[in-house]
């Protein structure tokens, strides 16, 4: 009898673990990260000033959940190994408790070697320990970023061999894989597992059989149209290694950053919504220009980026410098974005949008999500563009 209520303890508990890593990513996530904003001087008071913002401006009610702390909250092990925070952040679980109860989750930092990327501690030989640690403090989400550990480990052990490099890539994101599962086995907080590495050895081929919930695709991006346009065609041909639970990561969002036009913020936004990226913010929460929060929390866009099919967008086709994408929508709907990247599109020469190629046969209604207006669409119209601008256009019953 003993035997076999203990065996149902732990057929019940391989349950519990099961559900409780279900439930984590089943659309791309949705949040802010600290660095594109405020890089290594973040401190407790901007991530509570930027829980609040998330509220304030309506982005929770967008559906964005997530606030993540990056790198530089790090301080030293002591002699037990334990990671401390550094006077940044002297008080880590009041903080997930704060940023918990406002109705929103919150994600750290770290990497699998010696040091993170601004050359703080990092989790090599200590990856059960800190897992824990993230789960009694109360996080929700964990970045690991590969950093140091290319020089430290990768090029230490097998200098000159790509091949044993990679293998010891997987190795160390397999280890803190396990780790985040243990962690959530004890305490019953399931872990976003966010892989960060670059793109390095197509880890859209076995980040999801280790546990990742996403993963990095490319290097990182930045503020500029080039970065934009190179990382989302880099992601063209990903779209089957997406879906519930595991996403390509083109990385965090630059909208309302440097001197990215509204256009550009625009079909930077509508591009990883096609993709089914998460969608991190990363830009000045207090000062938002209105015209950047409209971009942000546009809820017909957002749609798009979380629609339950989970089915990731792809490029159509392309006419000179205009790309046509589409990406299939539950219930038979689809998403269609004409995008100009080069020059304007004008009067004189516009673009003729070719529905067979874009999937469609023969006519179809649909709404403009950027401007909330009825569009129709059929073959060989003409549309006019400015330069890097997008037509997004959602129609419900695509034929």
């Amino acid at each position: 009898m003993r035997f076999r209520t203990a065996l149902l303890a732990v057929a019940l508990s391989t349950l519990s673990l099961s559900a409780a890593l279900a439930q984590v990513a089943q659309t791309p996530p949705m949040g802010w990260n600290s660095w594109n904003f405020f890089a290594e001087r973040v401190t407790d008071k901007d991530i509570r000033g930027a829980a609040d913002q998330m509220v304030a401006t309506g982005m929770k009610d967008a559906g964005y959940i997530y606030i993540n702390i990056d790198d530089t909250w790090e301080a030293e092990r002591d002699a037990s190994g334990v990671l401390h925070t550094n006077s940044k952040f002297p008080d880590m679980k009041a903080l997930a408790d704060y940023v918990h109860s406002k109705g929103l989750k919150i994600g750290i930092y770290s990497g699998p070697g010696t040091k993170t990327c601004g050359g703080y501690a990092a989790s090599l030989g200590h990856e059960e320990q800190d897992a824990e640690m993230y789960a009694s403090w109360g996080f929700d989400y964990l970045k690991y970023d590969l950093c140091s550990f290319g020089r430290d480990v990768m090029e230490k052990q097998a200098h000159g061999d790509k091949a044993a490099q990679m293998k010891l890539m997987f190795a160390a994101y397999d280890k803190m894989a396990k780790a985040l599962k243990a962690a959530t086995a004890k305490t019953g907080r399931p872990i976003v597992f966010s892989l960060c590495q670059y793109g390095w050895d197509s880890p859209w081929e076995w980040a999801p059989a280790l546990g990742g919930n996403l993963w990095r695709t490319t290097g990182d991006i930045e503020a500029r149209w080039q970065s934009i346009y190179d990382i989302a065609s880099q992601n063209e041909g990903l779209a089957s290694y997406a879906g519930p639970g595991h996403w390509n990561d083109p990385d965090m969002l630059e909208v309302g950053n440097g001197k990215l036009t509204m256009a550009e913020n625009r079909t930077h936004f509508s591009w990883w919504a096609l993709l089914a990226a998460p969608l991190l913010a990363g830009n000045d929460l207090p000062n938002m220009k209105p015209e950047v929060k409209a971009i942000l929390t546009n809820k017909d866009v957002i749609a798009i980026d979380q629609d339950s099919l989970g089915k990731q967008g792809h490029r159509a086709y392309s006419d000179g410098e205009v790309e046509v994408w589409t990406r299939d929508l539950a219930g038979g709907a689809k998403a269609l974005a004409v995008i100009n990247v080069g020059s304007d599109r004008l009067s004189t020469h516009p673009f003729h949008l070719n529905m067979a190629k874009a999937g469609l046969h023969g006519p179809a209604t649909g709404k403009n999500l950027w401007t909330g207006k009825e569009v129709k669409l059929a073959d060989g119209m003409p549309i006019e563009l400015p330069s890097h601008d997008i037509l997004l256009v959602r129609i419900d019953h695509a034929k």
